[in-house]
């Protein structure tokens, strides 16, 4: 969940004062001017490569250049999220403060965020600077390392924001800068022995986590403990984000989110929500197919179930008390369809998982890697397409029963209007083709997947401003990029750290010795598959709890990946139930993200929200164990259509 903070600039008193506040804002506009430039550079980039390439023609250097704009989009937008006071963090715990002990916890947590952030720019520059001994350069003569420098200068921005944040006065402010530096100073130096130096070291990331401090401050922090302890260096962090966030697939995650943002910002949601409607709002019930569609295609694109929920959720409730649907099950329903678009192809979790899970596999060595089943983005897209079907039409019979006494309590239901429907399929038919102009250009073997990703973000742009005329390239565009870019910026900060605790997981061989126990085991156990699948369900779901969905990908795949290989799972099928886990963990009582947000959007209490979701959590929970013990509803559409000769 957002850590969200206003970010008001105190009233100028002086001329002075007046002056700095107008140089603050300058900045600002040019940090969020500068985000937007490079989120535009990476969507033009591949566009004209793949317009290039019929011309035999092509730009020098374009995959690198793409790379390394993820990067930078990377630390720019984790540096803007900290501005706003929007770095991702499991807030739950803090909501529950009140008055000094919620400006105790903000200024705690904020230190210590900024400390593991000042380390971590101090690490990343010692990377930077050994890398100038190399010949590596970009195309135009640029050393690759006078890049890799934007990741210090990105984490030292965090810090100092966070040091802002931390009290809304001065007094705090120093008293947060005198924590970090007793912090480094005193794990710099190590006067105490180690042992006692991690039992400090943890309880600090336990409070503040409770306290709220960002995702990205503690996954990075647990990392730089644990490599210190085993006498690794801490540089192997940004080396760690440095290989992420330029690896050749990853820049399909913004591009495809763009063309979600694109939409969002637009009036696409409002054509949708009509096309559904004059489709099926002849259907008793049809309201909850309106709300699971709509949701779920939005997902799809943004990749955030929040964004979803907080976009669509005062359009379609209005939709599903009109059908007469109780409150409560109607905010259940929302909460619910949410986050249901996250097996669907383009969605970002599902590229994120066979990045890492393909790196798993590689980790493991040339034998294993060259037997295991293949995991890429094409699979994984496909894979998604059965049980995201099988998730939506449970949801929807859901949301189309009626308890015995209120079936004769429905409003009467126009007839269906084929004028009505036509009209609205046409008002919205190019973005109803967005869907096929994705999954057309990445099977149709034209584009490359980064290509594909940023043809799919040109194309809603291109609709959005030319075609309905709903943003504007003078007053939206700098504004759209720019929220996009923090979206993506406050993930790859996770992504990247998490990095650092896989590799310490890798160098400790936690992952061959789980493969060891599990051959062991399998040995030993009847059905030790079943019995895993069944044990990996209860796991995930309490993953889903208490990580975000980017974080749970980064930290738990390379542990699982090797496991189920060992018991002979395909790891495309055990992505799939890795992500229905944690889709189904959104909603999970207590602390599920998707109660906050529908908490926050509809102005009702946590506990209200999880009544209401809690039927839907368990129809959706039966949809889990069905993807989880049928593999082939997952494996069975890549087999048919990249298998087949």
């Amino acid at each position: 969940m957002n850590n969200q903070q206003a970010e008001p600039l105190p009233k100028p008193i002086r001329p002075v004062t007046a002056r700095i506040q107008h140089a603050c804002v300058a900045l600002v506009r040019a940090e969020d001017s500068l985000l937007a430039l490079a989120m535009l550079a990476i969507m033009l980039i591949p566009l004209l490569e793949a317009l290039l390439r019929p011309f035999n023609a092509n730009i020098p250097g374009a995959a690198p250049f793409t790379q390394h704009l993820t990067l930078i989009i990377g630390m720019i937008g984790g540096a803007v999220a900290a501005r706003k006071g929007r770095l991702l963090s499991l807030s739950s715990f803090s909501g529950l403060f009140k008055g000094h002990v919620k400006t105790a916890a903000q200024l705690w947590n904020n230190a210590i965020a900024a400390t593991i952030s000042a380390i971590l720019c101090m690490a990343s520059l010692s990377f930077a600077l050994s890398e100038r001994t190399g010949d590596k350069v970009l195309e135009l003569g640029i050393p690759v390392w006078v890049v890799q420098l934007i990741i210090p200068i990105g984490f030292a921005i965090i810090a100092l924001r966070l040091i802002w944040w931390s009290a809304p006065h001065w007094i705090g402010r120093i008293v947060s800068i005198a924590l970090a530096t007793i912090i480094i100073t005193v794990f710099w130096k190590e006067a105490i022995e180690y042992e006692i130096l991690f039992k400090i070291g943890i309880g600090i990331l336990v409070t503040a986590l409770i306290a709220g401090a960002p995702i990205f401050a503690l996954i990075s922090g647990a990392a730089l403990l644990l490599l210190w302890g085993e006498g690794l260096t801490v540089v192997s962090v940004p080396l760690k984000h440095y290989s992420l966030t330029t690896n050749p697939t990853l820049p399909a995650i913004p591009l495809f989110t763009l063309a979600g943002y694109f939409l969002a910002e637009g009036g696409a949601s409002k054509r949708l929500i009509e096309v559904f409607n004059a489709l099926a709002g002849h259907i008793r019930g049809g309201a909850a197919i309106i709300t699971v569609f709509v949701c779920a295609f939005f997902t799809s694109f943004t990749g955030a179930s929040g964004v979803t929920i907080l976009a669509l959720g005062g359009l379609l409730m209005p939709v599903l008390i009109a059908e007469k649907l109780s409150e409560r099950k109607a905010l259940g329903l929302l909460t619910g369809a949410g986050s249901l678009g996250l097996l669907l192809p383009p969605c970002l979790p599902l590229i994120l998982y066979a990045i890492i899970a393909s790196t798993a596999i590689a980790n493991m060595g040339v034998d294993v890697a060259s037997s295991a089943p293949q995991v890429n983005m094409e699979r994984m897209f496909l894979a998604g397409v059965g049980p995201s079907l099988l998730l939506m039409g449970l949801t929807i019979a859901w949301g189309m029963w009626r308890p015995r006494g209120d079936r004769n309590n429905v409003p009467t239901l126009p007839s269906f209007d084929a004028k009505r429907a036509t009209s609205a399929v046409l008002a919205a038919k190019w973005e109803l083709l967005l869907p096929a102009v994705a999954l057309g250009c990445l099977f149709g073997g034209f584009a490359t997947p980064i290509e594909a990703a940023a043809i799919t973000a040109a194309y809603a742009f291109t609709i959005e401003v030319f075609i309905y005329r709903d943003l504007s390239i003078r007053k939206d565009l700098v504004r759209v990029l720019a929220e996009c870019g923090l979206l993506i910026g406050g993930v790859l900060m996770i992504l990247g750290v998490a990095m650092g605790l896989t590799y310490y997981l890798i160098s400790t061989e936690v992952p061959f010795k789980a493969v060891a126990w599990a051959t062991e085991w399998s040995a030993t156990t009847p059905h030790s598959q079943l019995m895993f699948l069944l044990l990996l369900n209860v796991f995930l779901l309490v993953v889903g709890c208490l990580m975000d969905i980017f974080s749970a990908l980064v930290v738990v795949v390379p542990l699982i990946v090797p496991v189920g290989l060992a018991l002979g799972i395909d790891p495309v099928h055990l992505g799939i139930i890795f992500l229905a886990n944690l889709e189904l963990g959104y909603l999970t009582p207590p602390v599920g993200m998707n109660l906050f947000l529908a908490s926050y959007r509809f102005n009702k209490t946590v506990p209200e929200v999880s009544l209401s979701v809690l039927p839907l959590f368990f129809v959706l929970l039966v949809g889990v164990l069905i993807i989880t013990y049928w593999p082939g509803l997952s494996t069975w559409l890549p087999a048919v259509l990249l298998d087949t000769p």
